[in-house]
């Protein structure tokens, strides 16, 4: 059955389509040369509502729902995927404050950060811990009336620019990943600095940095959930996050398929447009049947989210398979451009490069294929 949008999820995406022409599309090439973080871009992005999308209204949100999310980032992602990974991980940083927040503190943080007033952040990786959460050495030691954070955080998006962090440490003396809370960390709070900037092979718009806590003192209320929640927190975060990088994915996919598209029509070799040629046609029908494919399993994933029914595994999947399509298209589009696709002024060059981590941030394909296949195997 197809997936129909309604009138409003349309206008999300012809308002989320012409902000990306307007606003990233012309710059795109230039901040991703010159490394610039669009702090004014982002700022316009909040006061549209794109970066507390699924955060009801009553708490300064859009109230759009996940589908509508979904939609939006697409059509930022076409334009500049670095501005989609800030995008995509200022709202993932709403979900833990929305589902185990107090009152208190979404007054104080899940409000602006859904209006967006504030950029936030989800710190959860380590240099020795990635794919293993239970690897996590940052500590929160209970003083009483404050905890104390020691450790380093690495890879955090929005790290240098973020106002609030969802921070993921160990508490206690259990080292499984019961041991793990999450806590809410303000920029500026005594002992917390930005150390080194990590510069990709892509993205290279939006802002990485490493975090260093060192004796951090924040105040017991900034606990989020109850001691020994924060892999479950973690975890129901980055399923929501999950479906963004699918979403992000597949606005990589359709602008190389598009790129590819354009220049095969333009491009004359041998006396003919090459696409006349089975080769080129064969290559422009994969990468639209995946796109397709990736599309619809986001959208499904977002839309079981949206109904408040379970999504791990779907989620998992349309990041799996829209982020390897994502890479696939490029390659096949950087291929269909030939020399020319290794040439920094075209497009596709620059996408080629921005595709890549999606099949490794927030969880590499290795492991989206062990969730699945433990939600398959559960019973």
């Amino acid at each position: 059955m197809p997936f129909q949008l309604d009138s409003d999820q349309e206008m999300i995406r012809l308002m989320a389509r012409e902000f990306a022409k307007k606003e990233l599309e012309p710059f795109a090439r230039q901040r991703d040369h010159d490394k610039i973080f669009p702090e004014e871009v982002v700022k316009k992005m909040g006061e549209l509502g794109l970066l507390g999308m699924m955060v009801p209204s009553d708490y300064g949100g859009a109230e759009a729902g996940a589908v509508s999310y979904c939609i939006a980032l697409q059509e930022i992602a076409y334009a500049c995927a670095s501005t989609a990974a800030t995008m995509s991980i200022s709202n993932l940083a709403t979900d833990p404050l929305m589902k185990f927040g107090t009152e208190e503190q979404k007054a104080e943080y899940l409000i602006p950060l859904a209006s967006g007033t504030m950029l936030g952040a989800f710190a959860i990786t380590e240099p020795g811990a990635g794919s293993d959460p239970g690897s996590i050495t940052t500590r929160a030691e209970d003083k009483g009336d404050h905890y104390l954070i020691n450790g380093t955080k690495t890879f955090i998006t929005n790290g240098s620019y973020a106002d609030v962090i969802i921070l993921i440490a160990r508490t206690g003396t259990d080292k499984t990943n019961r041991g793990l809370s999450a806590f809410i960390v303000e920029k500026g709070s005594p002992g917390f600095t930005v150390g080194s900037l990590e510069y990709f092979m892509g993205l290279k718009a939006s802002n990485t940095a490493e975090l260093v806590f060192e004796d951090c003192r924040i105040p017991k209320e900034n606990l989020l959930g109850k001691e020994g929640n924060g892999f479950k927190i973690a975890m129901m975060a980055l399923d929501s996050g999950r479906i963004g990088i699918a979403a992000q994915s597949v606005g990589i996919a359709r602008a190389c398929l598009d790129e590819a598209t354009r220049h095969a029509t333009n491009r004359k070799q041998f006396g003919k447009f090459i696409s006349s040629f089975q080769a080129i046609q064969w290559m422009i029908a994969d990468t639209a049947t995946e796109i397709e494919a990736a599309n619809w399993l986001t959208l499904n994933a977002a839309d079981l989210k949206d109904r408040g029914l379970p999504f791990t595994k779907e989620a998992s999947m349309a990041k799996l398979f829209a982020s390897e399509t994502a890479n696939r298209a490029a390659y096949k589009a950087l291929q269909i451009h030939g020399g020319y696709g290794y040439v920094k002024e075209y497009k596709v060059e620059r996408l080629y490069r921005d595709a890549r981590v999606t099949s490794i941030y927030e969880g590499t394909s290795e492991i989206q294929r062990l969730v699945i296949a433990r939600e398959m195997l559960k019973g």
